[in-house]
């Protein structure tokens, strides 16, 4: 007689790998090995989505492939939050992210500038010049 198969993961969860699946239950995503679940977060918390699969595909769980065709994500960018978990950890996820400042016009510039708006000028025109 042969051997019946029952599923391995709860019902309406998608498959990753064999031992590994998703699923999207209201507002929350949870991270099945088998029946038991490993890690919920959030829809809409791509932080953690980052962080999770990163360390999935580091502990060798998951490839990046799997990740790529589970959730329909670029391959350069799982690339890319693998590179963080390499080189920072989990804390490079959350790390404040940095911004450049506008540019300073200083000394001959901003007084040449300034003398153009004097005459008129439009912005536009200023800095095209």
């Amino acid at each position: 007689m042969p051997q019946i198969q029952l599923p391995i993961f709860p019902q309406g969860s998608h498959e990753i790998t064999r031992e590994i699946a998703f699923s999207c239950e209201g507002e929350k995503v949870t991270y099945w090995n088998g029946h038991l679940p490993v890690f919920i977060h959030d829809k809409e918390d791509v932080t953690s989505f980052r962080l999770f699969t990163s360390q999935l595909i580091i502990n060798g769980t998951v490839r990046q492939v799997d990740i790529v065709r589970a959730f329909g994500v670029p391959l350069v960018t799982v690339k890319r939050y693998v590179k963080v978990y390499r080189q920072e950890g989990p804390k490079g996820f959350f790390k404040e992210r940095r911004r450049r400042s506008a540019s300073v016009l200083k000394g001959e510039v901003r007084e040449r500038v300034q003398e153009l708006l004097d005459e008129g000028k439009s912005v536009p025109e200023v800095g095209g010049s």
